[in-house]
């Protein structure tokens, strides 16, 4: 059974696994990188940066010390944006213990390896066992008690379901899985999809378009990772189309949130300046899934026509126009 659980980072995600895994009786010691950030939370008692209006769970031990929050830990929670993974998994790695259950609940790809971020716990921690958690999961409404569905996916069936039960709640239910790399990918992926879904949004074009997005963009999805090992029915369940819809539609999906401004008319430098440090996964994972779009020779148009808008300057009524009149083909699940 799992009794005590660090969580490293103090991010929504982070805050509400805090939250949830005491809702189980678990004591739970919460890193963060930000030493006054860790005394304003111990302060105030909430986490008004990334998780406003919340209150933190009584017995909560918030700290900047990565020893003092590890300590006798039976689960380690890794909670920190993947831009910055390796470069805290390395500063805090003397106090990674490697004899808890690890689950990542991160979602990305790192830029420069194009890993997948339990890859990179696993060569920096070096965690016996290995767990990641994915799935349509805003935190914002999990905080509230909103009814939410996850998955979480493992190698290690025993694992898989100690996490089950210490996130696992009356509002919030938690499935398994052993395809980690389709739960995975499933989570990063469909970020990419939804800046596209916020253009298409910004540009009002209507609900038809958005929907057809998503239909691509699943397909999208589904090639790369199956290319890459995925198991092709992933996809159709909750860390594949179950996120990317919830990501798409609303309005507390950071990624969702960048794409909308861009398409009325606004510089990603400029969004990503007014967002200061909440995270858009979705924009570095744009330029690692065209990476590995290459690198395994997969056709992703949606994907491309983000890249073009995000890296390369293209007007988004030019990219919508060159989706549009893409050569005509027959429709099938992977085409």
């Amino acid at each position: 059974m799992i009794n005590h659980a660090a969580i490293i980072g103090d991010g929504a995600m982070g805050t509400l696994s805090a939250i949830l895994l005491s809702q189980n009786g678990i004591g739970v010691r919460m890193w963060s990188a930000f030493p006054e950030h860790a005394k304003a939370m111990r302060r105030d008692g909430t986490n008004e940066r990334f998780l406003p209006g919340f209150p933190l769970p009584k017995g909560l031990v918030v700290s900047a010390d990565a020893e003092e929050v590890t300590e006798g830990a039976d689960l380690v929670v890794i909670a920190v944006p993947s831009k910055y993974l390796r470069e805290v998994l390395q500063r805090i790695q003397n106090a990674l213990p490697q004899e808890p259950i690890y689950v990542s609940v991160v979602k990305g790809i790192e830029t420069e390896s194009l890993l997948r971020p339990s890859e990179v716990i696993e060569k920096i921690a070096g965690p016996p066992r290995m767990v990641v958690l994915s799935g349509p999961c805003l935190a914002r409404e999990v905080a509230n008690e909103l009814p939410a569905t996850v998955v979480v996916a493992s190698d290690d069936k025993a694992a898989a379901d100690q996490v089950r039960k210490a996130y696992a709640t009356p509002w919030f239910r938690v499935y398994t899985s052993d395809d980690v790399v389709g739960v995975e990918l499933g989570g990063a992926l469909k970020n990419v999809i939804a800046i596209a879904a916020g253009i298409c949004h910004g540009l009002e074009l209507g609900s038809n378009a958005v929907a057809a997005l998503v239909t691509r963009g699943l397909v999208e999805i589904t090639r790369l990772g199956t290319a890459m090992g995925a198991r092709a029915e992933t996809f159709a369940g909750l860390a594949g189309l179950g996120d990317l819809v919830t990501t798409c539609v609303s309005g507390l999906s950071r990624n969702h949130h960048v794409g909308l401004e861009i398409g009325r008319g606004r510089s990603l430098d400029e969004v990503l300046e007014d967002m200061g440090l909440a995270e858009a996964e979705g924009v570095r994972t744009t330029w690692s899934v065209t990476a590995l779009a290459e690198r395994h020779g997969i056709e992703m148009p949606i994907t491309h026509e983000v890249y073009e808008v995000l890296f390369k300057g293209k007007p988004p009524p030019d990219a919508l126009a060159d989706l549009m009149q893409r050569k005509p083909k027959a429709e099938g699940a992977l085409r």
